[in-house]
């Protein structure tokens, strides 16, 4: 028999949450054979007790002791299920069919929110009615779970990023508000088994500016299974084929393909590569065109947008 659990709320938790009301946040996980990892995710999220939470988890059929951790708390989710799937990708579409929440966004099974970060994302939703998706600063985790990495905070903008100013917008970091992604077509594509994060990133740049919050919302651990490390060539041609798709049906971005052209073929010269890196896609990173949104700061008990 599986003991349910239930997790005990702080004084923290109960200052925030008389600050309400708060928006619905639905988050999915999706899972697929990951007991080692997948408790410290689950807890990571249950233990902020944020009040107006839609915790999904899918799991495609795991036979690792997985199950027995996700009835654990079953009490505390809005909805789990376990059945074979296509993959990560459409567990999350299956999850996401789930919810009702006014923001959305996934955590993976094996990573990690940071304590608060629930508290963070919705403030800065109810904050500013205007903003349609944000992300945080990129952090990273150990296979054990420490926190181990922070990042300098980057903004972001549709040309820029299109141009390959950085391929990297932190999925467990990144939410949204469900008009964009009804809007952006209401579904991560699972055609694939990698990048298409990186694909529903680019579908939402049609729609919105992409916020960049000074805070730190969620984090990638690094562990010997992580699909994206184990072939990051291959994931990087996904990407370009992704954004090569997308450039075809904009107009007037002649000379952004051409700067892709010249771009790529630098990155692949030894002994330009890394100087190109630096200096021209360093400078492409803070080019302040393309429709640069401000960066979000907490400043005196409430969040500001400061341009930088």
């Amino acid at each position: 028999m599986t003991q349910t659990c239930s997790i005990p709320q702080d004084d923290f938790s109960q200052t925030l949450k008389a600050q309400g009301p708060w928006p619905k946040i639905s988050l999915v996980t999706p899972v697929f054979n990951s007991a080692r990892y997948l408790e410290a995710t689950i807890r990571s999220v249950l233990t902020q007790a944020y009040p107006n939470l839609e915790y999904i988890i899918i799991d495609g059929g795991s036979t690792d002791g997985s199950l027995d951790i996700i009835r654990k708390y079953e009490l505390q989710l809005h909805f789990s299920a376990s059945e074979p799937d296509r993959g990560m990708y459409d567990a999350i579409n299956k999850g996401f069919a789930q919810s009702s929440g006014e923001v959305m966004g996934w955590i993976s099974a094996t990573d990690l929110l940071h304590a608060g970060s629930l508290f963070v994302v919705g403030s800065v939703f109810r904050t500013f009615p205007q903003v349609e998706w944000i992300t945080g600063r990129a952090t990273g985790f150990s296979d054990d779970g420490m926190a181990v990495e922070i990042l300098n905070l980057r903004q972001w903008s549709r040309l820029p990023f299109l141009a390959g100013a950085n391929r990297y917008i932190q999925q467990e970091s990144t939410f949204w508000r469900r008009s964009l992604w009804e809007r952006a077509g209401a579904r991560v594509d699972d055609s694939r088994r990698s990048a298409s994060d990186f694909e529903l990133w680019v579908r939402f740049f049609r729609y919105a500016k992409l916020y960049a919050v000074d805070a730190i919302i969620g984090g990638f651990r690094s562990h010997p299974d992580s699909l994206g490390l184990q072939n990051l060539e291959e994931c990087h041609r996904i990407q370009d084929e992704i954004i090569e798709n997308e450039l075809a049906f904009m107009k007037n971005v002649a000379f952004l393909k051409f700067f892709r052209a010249v771009s790529t073929r630098a990155l692949r010269t030894p002994g330009v590569a890394k100087p190109w890196s630096k200096v021209v896609i360093g400078a492409l990173r803070e080019w302040p065109g393309g429709g640069r949104a401000p960066v979000i700061r907490f400043r005196k008990q409430g969040w500001v947008m400061e341009e930088r």
